[in-house]
């Protein structure tokens, strides 16, 4: 099989050990996301984490429309938003405190929980107006993306799940070398063919107050979450290590299927269209705020891409609104 280079979601399944699994692995598509903003390193990292999780999830669910993944709470970074649409187009957004960022201990759990801090995640699916939305939520304290999915799966799912994730830059060479962000993660969870074999501990409602009853993890499953567990970040950073060699190495002993690779894109969904619609629903006196000179200015918040309109231009669709 080529290589894929960059900017896929790669589905695999490993039959004997029950597992099923995505390897994520961006370049251009999280550069130009992250570059179209003046973000921090430590936000950088937090955001490029973020669209890996999401192209994972939201490339793995059978539906037509946005599967939107929001984190909320009183760190440094109050709003994180990443999304991914079934055209493969993927956008993100950090909203922080500069100040605040500055004042961090430098280190990699900088880039992490406590960016965050304590607050919610939250992971939509938004197949459109007519459709009900589905959201799974779970409550953030301190810890990384990729702790807080686990709970999720965990705790919501009740699925075996383990993934990892990894964001950074890379300094190309020559005069016009550059920084150039980079995000990749691995998933798997483990689909036992009856019943559930979840490593939970679960308290059993009939069981005298205070006895637990301990499930014993599957075998299959804890061989595959080790093997998972010794993947490195350059690994899934490296554009030089393919997919199927670093699968194959994790994985050869029991024999690994690879599936149609799914693509990935930086788009957003922004248009002179859609934001004129926007303006519409707001009043005269609120569109007079936002006037700079003789023109209303819009600024997309997920691809920095500016919008101008001449007053007329949304006086004569708007409601009439005082």
């Amino acid at each position: 099989m080529a290589s894929l280079g960059d900017d896929f979601v790669q589905p695999f399944e490993v039959k004997p050990l029950g597992v099923r699994g995505r390897l994520v692995r961006l370049g251009p598509a999280v550069d130009d996301i992250l570059h179209r903003h003046a973000y921090p390193s430590p936000v950088s990292t937090l955001l490029g984490e973020a669209i890996a999780l999401t192209a994972m999830l939201g490339s793995a669910l059978k539906f037509d429309g946005k599967f939107i993944l929001q984190a909320g709470g009183d760190g440094p970074v109050d709003l994180l938003v990443a999304d991914y649409s079934t055209t493969g187009g993927m956008r993100g957004y950090a909203r922080f405190d500069l100040q605040a960022i500055s004042e961090l201990p430098e280190g990699a759990d900088a880039a992490t929980g406590r960016l965050l801090g304590k607050g919610h995640l939250a992971m939509t699916i938004d197949q459109g107006t007519d459709m009900e939305r589905y959201q799974g939520i779970v409550a953030l304290a301190g810890q990384s993306l990729s702790d807080a999915a686990h709970e999720y799966f965990q705790r919501s799912e009740q699925i075996p799940t383990r993934l990892i994730l990894a964001t950074g830059p890379l300094i190309g060479r020559g005069r016009d070398a550059r920084e150039a962000w980079r995000a990749g993660g691995i998933l798997i969870q483990h689909l036992p063919e009856s019943g559930p074999s979840s490593p939970l501990n679960l308290s059993s409602g009939d069981a005298p107050d205070g006895l637990i009853e301990i499930h014993q993890e599957d075998d299959r499953w804890v061989e595959a979450r080790l093997l998972v567990e010794t993947v490195q970040a350059d690994e899934l950073l490296d554009p030089t290590i393919t997919p199927e060699r670093l699968l194959y190495r994790l994985f050869h002993e029991r024999g690994v299927t690879v599936y149609q690779p799914q693509r990935m894109k930086s788009e957003c969904t922004c248009s002179r269209e859609r934001i004129a619609a926007v303006l519409t629903g707001f009043s005269r006196s609120e569109r007079e705020e936002m006037r700079q000179g003789d023109e209303i200015i819009v600024t997309c918040e997920f691809c920095s891409t500016r919008y101008s309109f001449r007053p007329d231009e949304i006086e004569p669709r708007a409601a009439a609104r005082p």
